[in-house]
């Protein structure tokens, strides 16, 4: 049987739900709507055989469903706005919302709504946060915890609510746009791995963006717990006023909550050696963190983790961890190159941390839709590790201009094949190709995850 859910108390107060943008995020919420007994109108910009299949399903539930475009007048009418993670904040139907004083909350708002008992484990951050939840949600089940990663890495929240029987313990990935509209956000734990630019062409500055990464704490109380990046000066710098308890990781503190010995190469956690680096199967020193904050987490949320017991617990779970897909994930070597796939790096500042990861010389492979920031930020790790750059996509000549001058550029142009080709031509045995575009991915492909799966093709073609 399923479980009940309650009634929205927008809902109660009369008038429909719109949920903008019917991806996976916004089916889940229509769905979930429905289940709170909520009317629902859903509609998105997109047309096709699947978002018709989409249509097809939420109108068996109820869901009243518009392709093709929106009805803004309707929309400046209901009770509630549901926005999709990947719904442009100046979208007009947002805009229709906002004028006519409509709230807007997210689909991980409504998931919060109604998912019941869960604990559960926030994490944000410019870069390595898909990396840290995933960690995070593998940890907790090797302390033998029943724990599901969800939110901005790939599961809805709304479909885990939706479930008859959710996990104890969630461990949710949060971009800022999903900050910006949860207003009733309260994690056991909240993590921020680290704050640098990105998204500039979809906020109108640098502060906004940090703003929105601030909400993670809007509702921290005095019992609150936060783990935070000792190494990020941003990052201490805006949390420090945070109510509540602030748990440091670091690469370089030696009092931090969870560290690293450089010399002998091993992690802490609270005072005691955790794990010699040699164990953790991820490349890049920025993984030793991103291990580093998911420990601390773990440690700081659930008590079964702070016996010798749970500290060994947590020491396996980081060694039998593996990389996302997309997340400097290595396919393998062709003829003595080893292919690395980091197409999650959107920004400048992932494609920097991809670079100084390697430790081979590497073929580096830039380009996309520009997103707002210098490619010149690149070049203290591209000297010494890059032999040469392919630039490409709509970011090609922009890439060509402020590397041109510093390191080997060539032009791939526009056809990701002629791409690959030029890299497998300048690749020599012993020498890595590595994707880490710092730009997105919609000039040539629907997301970063099909720019990464044409990618893995190519390496594992003889």
């Amino acid at each position: 049987m399923s479980r009940p859910f309650r009634p929205l108390p927008e809902v109660a107060r009369g008038g429909e739900v719109a949920v903008i943008g019917l991806g996976r995020s916004g089916a889940a919420a229509s769905r979930l709507l429905r289940a709170m007994q909520a009317e629902v109108y859903a509609s998105d910009r997109g047309v096709g055989e699947r978002m018709e299949e989409t249509a097809a399903t939420l109108r068996a539930a109820g869901v009243h469903v518009q392709l093709g475009s929106h009805d803004l007048a309707r929309v400046a009418k209901c009770a509630l706005v549901v926005v999709s993670p990947g719904v442009p904040p100046d979208a007009p139907p947002l805009a229709a919302a906002r004028a006519a004083g409509v709230p807007i909350v997210s689909e991980v708002e409504i998931g919060l709504r109604g998912l019941g008992a869960a604990q559960y484990i926030a994490v944000t951050g410019t870069n390595g946060k898909t990396t840290v939840t995933a960690m995070l949600a593998h940890v907790l089940r090797t302390l033998g915890l029943d724990a599901e990663e969800a939110g901005n890495i790939g599961t809805p929240l709304c479909e885990i609510a939706l479930r008859d029987v959710g996990p104890a313990w969630l461990a949710l990935e949060l971009s800022s746009f999903q900050l910006h509209d949860t207003p009733s956000l309260a994690p056991d734990v909240a993590v921020l791995t680290n704050l640098a630019p990105d998204h500039l062409d979809r906020y109108p500055s640098l502060e906004a963006y940090y703003a929105d990464k601030d909400r993670l704490f809007r509702n921290a109380r005095a019992e609150s717990v936060r783990v935070v990046n000792g190494d990020d000066a941003e990052v201490l710098r805006r949390t420090a006023a945070v109510p509540g308890v602030a748990r440091v990781f670091s690469l370089r503190r030696a009092d931090a909550d969870a560290g690293f010995d450089a010399t002998r190469r091993e992690l802490f956690l609270a005072g005691q050696r955790l794990m010699h680096r040699d164990e953790l199967p991820l490349l890049g020193l920025h993984n030793v963190a991103n291990a580093l904050a998911a420990a601390l987490a773990v440690w700081a949320a659930a008590a079964a983790a702070r016996t010798s017991a749970g500290r060994a617990a947590i020491a396996d779970g980081l060694r039998t961890f593996r990389a996302p897909a997309h997340r400097l994930e290595q396919l393998g070597e062709r003829a003595g190159v080893l292919w690395v796939n980091d197409s999650k790096a959107t920004n400048v500042g992932a494609a920097r941390v991809a670079i100084e990861a390697m430790e081979r010389p590497t073929v580096l492979l830039l380009g996309g839709r520009h997103k707002g920031e210098p490619y010149a930020n690149l070049l203290p790790a591209l000297r010494g590790r890059v032999t040469a750059v392919v630039a490409y996509g709509e970011a090609e000549s922009l890439i060509a201009d402020e590397l041109g001058a510093h390191v080997p550029v060539e032009r791939g142009g526009s056809s990701f094949s002629e791409v690959i080709a030029r890299a497998r031509a300048l690749a020599r045995p012993g020498d890595a190709i590595l994707l880490a575009p710092a730009c997105s991915s919609y000039d040539m492909f629907t997301n970063f995850e099909a720019r990464g799966e044409a990618f893995r093709a190519e390496a594992q073609r003889p």
